[in-house]
């Protein structure tokens, strides 16, 4: 309960420093001839889903969706971007991961006879807290109206390792290392298009979200992301990204997680004096500073539940 208080704090944050900006029609950019994806949004507010990415791969028997944003709404803006691009049918969604703004326009997928795909880990967490968030979207800074007709769908198809899917030409892997960003977060592969999604294990020029991060998970698996042969990489927020992007990501992560410790490790302190702390010792980055606060609330800066462990 407790992790949820703070995670609708973190998206309320948001919404009240970029919920006034302009909503980004940018539309899907060609990474090849058979990737699309959204990249680099420069409006991070609730309504266009904290400036997620998603993106498709086109085979000839049809099309797998990654991702499906926050809301009914998102998801449509994505149905007619798609759209514009092709018309083959919508076999596959894949979420990367359950976290809201990846997973909610899911039922407009499932609508169109879409399979949901996701790992074992992801579906489990979307049956314990989709419905919830949902219901208590306005803790989110999400209104009514951005959430009219949104139904969560779940997944169809889980996996616990890997999955291979052949769109017709094109060949897609799916890839659990371990935990990292979440309990279920994971890499999809276009080996022939050297083009990985990869969800939110990656933000590039935003502050990464690290509340149900596990560290020592999450750089394995970034270190797994490095040995892929892939040049281009699509991050869970931020522009296209490289194996550059990878490395400065797993420097974060572990200067964050080093240097929040080292903070917290004495007890009770104030917390505006352990952000300022933070936010002198990490890089800046374009989007997302408020973050860096909402990490050391809900990763370091609590007090222990009941049986948890430091």
């Amino acid at each position: 309960m407790k992790k949820n208080i703070v995670s609708s704090c973190f998206m309320f944050c948001c919404f009240v420093l970029f919920g006034l900006q302009a909503h980004a029609e940018d539309g899907l950019v060609a990474i090849t001839d058979h990737v699309y994806a959204y990249v680099g949004s420069n409006e991070a507010s609730a309504a266009n889903s904290f400036g997620a990415n998603a993106g498709i791969i086109i085979g000839t028997k049809g099309i797998l969706v990654i991702d499906s944003l926050v809301s009914a709404r998102e998801a449509k803006r994505l149905l007619r971007d798609i759209r514009k691009i092709s018309d083959k049918p919508i076999l596959y969604l894949v979420n990367t991961h359950y976290h809201l703004d990846h997973c909610f326009g899911n039922g407009e997928f499932a609508k169109l006879g879409a399979a949901i795909i996701a790992h074992e880990n992801c579906a489990a967490e979307m049956r314990l807290k989709a419905e919830d968030g949902l219901a208590n979207a306005g803790n989110y800074g999400l209104t009514p109206e951005e959430m009219e007709g949104t139904e969560i769908a779940y997944p169809d198809i889980t996996f616990s390792k890997s999955k291979h899917l052949e769109l017709g030409g094109v060949g897609v892997n799916f890839l659990y290392i371990g935990p990292s960003h979440s309990s279920g977060s994971i890499l999809v592969h276009v080996p022939a298009e050297k083009v990985v999604f990869a969800g939110d294990i990656l933000f590039t020029d935003f502050h990464p979200y690290m509340a149900d991060g596990d560290i020592r998970g999450w750089q394995q698996t970034l270190d797994f992301l490095l040995t892929l042969e892939a040049d281009k990489i699509i991050p869970g927020h931020g522009p296209l990204s490289s194996k550059k992007d990878v490395i400065d990501m797993r420097a974060y992560i572990l200067a964050f997680d080093k240097k929040a410790r080292e903070l917290t490790s004495s007890g009770p302190a104030e917390l505006e004096s352990i952000i300022h702390e933070m936010k002198k010792t990490m890089p800046p980055k374009k989007l997302g500073e408020w973050i860096i606060g909402a990490n050391i609330q809900a990763k370091y800066f609590k007090e222990p539940e009941e049986g948890e462990k430091n």
